[in-house]
Parts: C-alpha cells; structure tokens; sequence
C-alpha cells in the first residue's frame, strides 16, 4: 500500500505524522494527506479499504463494511432526474451494503482505529451524538482495540454493537452533543488518553470521502452535484478533497461537483451564516437558543455547536470551491421524505438522511439543480429494520454519567481504573 504525507493547509509545511491533527506551528487550520499514488488504485479487496490508496494508514481491518453506489429507478422517475445515484452507507445486503452499524460512520471508524493502532498507544477518545459513537464501539468490539466514548446521555439508546464491546468504556453527559464534546477535551487532558479529533483527523474525512470516489467509479466521473446532511459538515468538507484528488487524477472529470449540504431546523448556523457568504459563525445570529432549537429537531445528530465551518480547509472552503448551497429542512418535510424513500427504494433511512433526501425534493421543486444533470444523493444512514433481521444487537450501557460541565479530574481516578482494566 502507498504512503502519505500530512500538510497544513494554511500555511503550506509538511507535518510529521504522530496520530497529528493539528499544526505543530500552531496554525488554525485542517491538516490534509498527500498520498504517494496520484491516481487512485483500486485494492483487490472488499469493503472501504479497497481504497486504501487514498486512505491515511498502511495496513486495514478483514471488513466489508464500504459505501455502496447504485443507479436510482423510482426515486429517479419520481423526481424526474435521469441520472440519480444513490450511495449508501448502512445495512441492506440485497444491495451489498455491509455496514452493520447502519451509519457511513463506520467508514470513519474503521481507517481511524488503525491509524491510531499505527501511530500511538494511547486510548482514543471520541465524543458523539449517537452514530459515531456506535461505530467505534462496533470496531472496538471486532479488533478487540480500546476506547472512550462520550455522548449525551439521549443517545444511549442508540448504542448497540453486533459483537460485546468488552474494551470500550462509555461516559454519558447530561446535556447536548456539545457539551459531550467539551468534556471529551477534558478527559484527553489526562495521561494515556488522546482525543481522536473529529474533523481534524485525517483518517475520518478520508474514510468519508471514500463515498466520492465509490461514487465517481462506478458512474465513470465525478457527479455534477452532490447531496448530504451535516450536522459537523466534515462529511461534505471529505467530499470536496476526494473531488479535488479524483480531478488531479485525470480519470474522472475536471469540474468539482457542487456541494448541496442541508441542516435541520430550526438549529441550522451553517445555513445562516453561508445564506449571507459569511466565513464566521454569529452564535447571536446563527444559533440563537441552541439548546431550545436543537430539541426540537428531527435529526440531533445534525447539531453541533462548534462545527468546522470557519477554519481554513472547512465547510465555508468547501462550499465556495464548488459553488455550493445549503438548504434548512423543517422536520416534516424529512419526514416524508423519509418516507417516500423508503415506499420508493425499500430500505428505511436514518433520520439525517431523510433531510439530505428532502433537501433534493426541494432543489427539484425549486429548480435550484438541472435535471439533466448527474446527481449523487448520500443516504449517510440506513437499514435499522433489516439488520435486526439478520443480527443480535448488544445493547452498550455507560459506565457512569456526568453533568454537562463536569471537570475530568472529579472523575480521574475512574478513568485511570477504566484504562488499566481495558488496556
């Protein structure tokens, strides 16, 4: 497999790859693999490590767990678009989707764990509103690696593995995906722990970017528009820098497709702020009563306070490279959307992927999109019925819970007991 090189984005520097995800110059801003393979090869093997070319680690886990891309019919004759693609993260085996967990967070999880394997032997520790979270439980679970998940205490129903998740300890915090992410930091202040870094970790965005490329095989090219939900928005900022790889790769195109990301209301600051070509975050402005507009949505996975939307190489980058909209999606309009998806394709979806698919309801409503045009729909999530058809789900309970605000050191010696017993 090929080798990478890590580079800030703002300043331009090589970055020497220790698990790095920030600039050891102290610049605000992302970092990005440069692969050695300018053209992406294709892995004689199942699942998302069949582009481990353009993946962030040298070796890979037995999955076949990967985005699956597929020509739409009823959905696309619904919609009068001809040349609909669906890609698909989730678990439908009729159409070869492996991803147990029923989130494109898998795709994430996997190439971080084993960069992390690669690269420290620290304990991660990943913050989450719900489906990250159950999938690196899912992948600490199969490779047996530890790790510390922390989310909202709402989200521990949503906390399930196929297999035991024996070394993976769980904190959940009383308040919101924010408040889960603040305290995650201040666990990673303790020795022996380190945060896995969300947006900032190479390993996710490019195991998330692998749905463009999954995409721009099998069509042949890259699409001309491309539809997804974001609550943090590093899965429409992974669709952009696999675009950018595919059109220096010479094969697949020269024109970037255009970024078509959707929120749900009434929380939706990237909205705001992107309506009025604004690279800052107004909290007066763009999310006023957060707390309030994020219970009242649809899909809380899609609210995150602190998204990387202003830092260079982010959601603001990404949209201005691809001349990109956003859409705010009320929640009844995901509803039936969500749906119609499921009358029309047959596979249940996961509440933010019925935002992503009426936001393209809407932009063929609105003609903000030609029909005519290539369009890829990223349904992030999906098959929680089917699975439970062919799976015992194990349900993961926290080990304790915590108020929001909560400082790491009142629970120090909890956690230093959790990693001697996981280690």
């Amino acid at each position: 497999m090929s080798g990478y090189t890590l580079r800030c984005v703002l300043c331009g520097e090589e970055v020497p790859e220790h698990y790095t995800t920030t600039c050891p110059t102290g610049h605000a801003s992302l970092l990005r693999a440069e692969y050695t393979e300018k053209q992406l090869v294709l892995q004689d093997t199942p699942g998302i490590f069949r582009f481990s070319s353009w993946l962030p680690v040298h070796g890979s886990l037995p999955t076949e767990a990967g985005p699956v891309c597929y020509r739409s019919e009823a959905l696309a004759c619904e919609l009068g678009l001809p040349d609909l693609f669906i890609s698909f993260s989730g678990y439908w085996p009729e159409r070869g989707g492996a991803v147990t967990t029923c989130s494109f967070k898998e795709l994430e999880a996997l190439p971080t764990m084993v960069r992390a394997r690669e690269n420290t032997d620290r304990t991660l520790v990943i913050a989450s509103a719900g489906n990250t979270a159950r999938a690196f439980l899912q992948v600490s679970a199969l490779t047996g690696v530890p790790v510390v998940v922390i989310v909202p205490e709402k989200a521990i129903p949503r906390l399930w593995t196929t297999v035991a998740a024996d070394k993976a300890c769980v904190i959940a915090v009383q308040g919101d995906y924010t408040d889960a992410i603040r305290f995650s930091r201040e666990v990673c202040t303790l020795p022996g722990f380190l945060e896995e870094g969300g947006a900032k970790n190479v390993a996710r965005r490019d195991g998330m970017g692998t749905v463009m490329l999954e995409a721009a095989v099998t069509i042949g090219r890259m699409p001309d528009y491309y539809f997804q939900a974001i609550g943090s928005g590093t899965g429409g900022i992974a669709a952009w820098e696999a675009a950018v790889r595919l059109r220096a790769d010479g094969r697949f195109g020269t024109h970037l497709p255009s970024l078509h990301l959707s929120q749900n209301l009434p929380f939706v600051p990237m909205v705001s702020a992107w309506n009025e070509r604004r690279r800052d975050l107004v909290p007066e402005k763009d999310m006023p009563d957060a707390p309030g507009a994020i219970s009242r949505v649809f899909s809380d996975v899609l609210t995150n306070r602190e998204p990387p939307y202003t830092i260079p190489g982010g959601v603001f980058d990404a949209l201005s490279a691809t001349d990109g909209r956003m859409y705010g999606v009320s929640n009844e309009e995901a509803r039936a959307a969500g749906m119609l998806f499921t009358e029309l394709e047959g596979i249940d979806l996961d509440p933010a992927a019925a935002v992503c698919t009426a936001s393209l309801i809407r932009s063929c409503e609105t003609g903000s999109i030609e029909k005519k045009r290539t369009v890829v729909l990223n349904i992030t999530g999906g098959g929680y019925e089917r699975v439970r058809e062919d799976h015992t789900l194990v349900p993961v309970q926290p080990a304790f819970c915590v108020p929001a605000g909560t400082r790491a050191g009142l629970v120090k010696k909890e956690l230093e007991e959790m990693a001697k017993t996981h280690a």
